[in-house]
């Protein structure tokens, strides 16, 4: 059963470490069993916080963050940002500076050394597991209930079984992930569009389709290698796998994957669907529609490939449309365009991967819990990441200021401020300047998906509406390994993933036979790939034990 997160009388988070309250008032018992005293909330904690109240803490407040910083647009601790957060909610943040390049080594570095900040953000689903040993990390679902926008969103937006994936082998969760409203993909493929214009094509709808306007264009340029993609195919096998029902690429993870019709895990890169994907971009290369140096070449040549008329075809996103569009002014390439299409859909349905919904998010330093302002940083946490008038804040700022409201309640950006080219002849950026849309400080690009589209230009958000109706393929099970197992995990994991990798680029590209394929197999399982396989099995079904114990605590 879940308590109604819409109002709280806020419990006091005095002298306590990691333990779970959950009650609204009065006294709360944790899970262990212990009283906490809830008569006062804490150093600058509201008394009663809930959904989309603003928060302000009622005496000043300051909490320390590891800060991501991006060359592109630094960090200015006069941003507006900061001002209005100083003077408007009581919070000043103390801004520990990682440059981008080094920012997980850093982050790993302070965590391992017992030196985390007060909270982490940019930190991605999985990222945490390293860290939970150590005891650093504050398990965050011991305080859903002083999580009320989170906890709202999880609701109403149907996450609950997601959010439980996240779970480790103790029942915990040990870090907040960012939330979507709705799916939002980023990566795609890229087509000259002027080239696809001229010889009469439309976006591919399948995969299939997409090889046979490779063909059109060959028969049309002989000389051109059509396809000649970038980030060793990687980018393109994640965005292509659900529609062979597998994973593969930057999904691939630890190659698990879970069978529902036989109810069973198989691994990925042994499995029947792999073998389906791998020929389909065999395929292609032996007909000459795609370049073998796609799954060897630097990211730079492939762009100048595409830039200078070499090829036609790369993958990418909106960003990288408007960089292959600065290498075609560079080289004069005049009419060439770099058109973004929707993701091609599969022989048997239109699919993308469960799981879309969680971003980056953030840990909090399990240290938090024994100071007297615990309950405040949650509550500021949950207002900023997770409200939407926080989100709202975090994303575009101050009205009348960034921003203002079109009559129909729309967000515009004042004409002076720029962010994605939104006002291409501004003088001022909204992050550069003001500090908003700030990686560190927002999840997921806004979250919402009225904040999300409204950063974007218009053709970007037809080509996101263009595959809403794709249907998301069943929810993989969470794996929760115990330490020790994990161990074992990593090592089989690493070989069997090294071995994928290889054999995956040496099938495209001809260098092995698909004859091959059950010699491949047989390298896998010396490697330990039924064993790994036993492991999961056993880890799924002690999770589902877990589950069934911790249930009042999850969307069941």
């Amino acid at each position: 059963m879940r308590k109604d997160s819409r109002w709280l009388s806020a419990a006091a988070a005095l002298g306590i470490s990691a333990l779970a309250l959950s009650a609204c008032s009065g006294s709360a018992e944790a899970e262990n069993g212990i009283e906490l005293d809830t008569e006062d909330v804490g150093t600058g904690a509201m008394e009663s916080f809930g959904v989309d109240d603003v928060f302000e803490a009622t005496e000043p407040v300051s909490f320390s963050l590891l800060y991501r910083n991006n060359p592109d647009h630094g960090l200015d601790e006069d941003w507006l940002f900061f001002e209005h957060l100083e003077e408007e909610h009581n919070v000043s943040l103390n801004i520990i500076n990682a440059p981008l390049s080094d920012f997980e080594e850093r982050r790993s570095l302070m965590i391992g050394a017992g030196d985390m900040p007060d909270f982490v953000p940019i930190t991605y689903p999985g990222q945490e597991v390293p860290y939970i040993a150590g005891g650093g990390l504050l398990p965050v679902s011991d305080y859903l209930d002083y999580l009320p926008n989170f906890t709202d969103k999880l609701d109403q937006w149907d996450l609950w079984d997601e959010f439980d994936r996240l779970r480790q082998e103790d029942g915990k969760v040990y870090m907040l992930p960012g939330l979507l409203e709705d799916p939002f993909l980023q990566f795609s493929i890229v087509v000259r569009g002027d080239i696809w214009d001229e010889l009469g094509l439309e976006a591919p709808a399948t995969w299939d389709e997409l090889a046979d306007q490779l063909r059109t264009v060959k028969e049309a340029y002989p000389e051109v290698i059509p396809y000649s993609d970038r980030w060793e195919l990687q980018s393109t096998l994640n965005i292509a796998s659900p529609n062979f029902n597998t994973v593969a690429g930057w999904g691939y993870g630890q190659g698990l994957y879970y069978d529902h019709d036989a109810e069973e895990f198989i691994y990925a890169g042994a499995s029947d669907e792999y073998r389906e994907m791998v020929e389909f971009f065999a395929g292609l290369v032996e007909e000459g529609l795609m370049d073998p140096e796609s799954l060897t070449q630097d990211d730079q040549l492939a762009e100048q490939k595409f830039a200078a008329g070499e090829s036609f075809v790369i993958g990418g996103n909106d960003e990288s449309t408007q960089i292959y569009h600065r290498g075609f002014d560079e080289l004069g390439t005049e009419g060439a365009e770099a058109r973004l299409i929707p993701i091609p859909g599969g022989r048997n349905g239109d699919f993308l991967h469960s799981g879309s919904r969680f971003d980056s998010g953030l840990m909090i330093s399990a240290s938090t819990a024994e100071r007297d302002d615990f309950l405040a940083l949650l509550q500021f946490i949950d207002w900023l990441y997770y409200s939407d008038n926080g989100l709202e804040f975090a994303t575009w700022g101050v009205e009348g200021e960034t921003f203002e409201r079109t009559e129909d309640g729309e967000i515009q950006l004042v004409d002076h401020i720029d962010i994605n080219e939104i006002n291409p002849e501004a003088d001022e950026h909204l992050l550069r300047d003001y500090g908003f849309y700030n990686q560190p400080f927002m999840h997921a690009n806004g979250s919402l998906t009225e904040y999300v589209h409204a950063s974007f230009r218009p053709h970007v958000i037809e080509w996101q509406e263009a595959m809403l109706h794709k249907e998301e393929l069943p929810l993989q099970p969470n794996v929760p390994f115990t330490d020790l197992e994990l161990e074992q995990v990593s090592l089989w994991q690493n070989a069997l993933s090294d071995t994928v990798n290889q054999a995956t680029a040496q099938f495209i590209i001809g260098q092995r036979d698909l004859d091959e394929w059950d010699d491949y197999v047989a390298e896998l399982e010396g490697q330990g790939m039924n064993q790994m396989l036993e492991a999961a099995e056993e880890a799924h079904q002690r999770n589902l034990e877990m589950l069934e114990e911790v249930g009042e605590g999850t969307g069941d």
